[in-house]
């Protein structure tokens, strides 16, 4: 399977910036075709943040469309999201998210794999 490694998180004051990254791996072979960053409060649903695929077309949630960017590098299966402009709202935990096909079987199987979350916590 696949495995997600999430870093970046912490706490910062509103109007600062935080870089969140995510790389994956595995023993099997794989090809990734989204990436994206999802964010959860306590008692409420996952809800999606923004998303990259394999051939760079990025979605954005509404509400960080001109404050966060999102990028991603092929060649190490790693997904970052740049927080900029960061307000009290967007305190969750942020959650890693991709999904595409293993290769070490035929025919390839579909997968989807998250992170284990990071804790983002803007202070007022």
């Amino acid at each position: 399977q696949v495995q997600l490694v999430e870093s970046g998180g912490g706490l910062v004051q509103a109007g600062g910036s935080l870089r969140l990254s995510c790389a994956a791996s595995g023993g099997s072979r794989f090809g990734i075709t989204t990436m994206g960053w999802y964010r959860q409060a306590p008692g409420k649903q996952r809800e999606l943040v923004a998303d990259i695929t394999d051939a760079g077309t990025t979605t954005y949630a509404d509400s960080v469309k001109g404050r966060f960017t999102i990028s991603r590098d092929n060649a190490k299966n790693t997904v970052y999201l740049q927080m900029n402009r960061l307000k009290p709202d967007d305190t969750y935990v942020y959650y890693c998210n991709a999904r595409g096909l293993l290769f070490d079987r035929y025919p390839p199987k579909d997968f989807g794999s998250w992170g284990q979350g990071t804790q983002v916590t803007v202070s007022s």
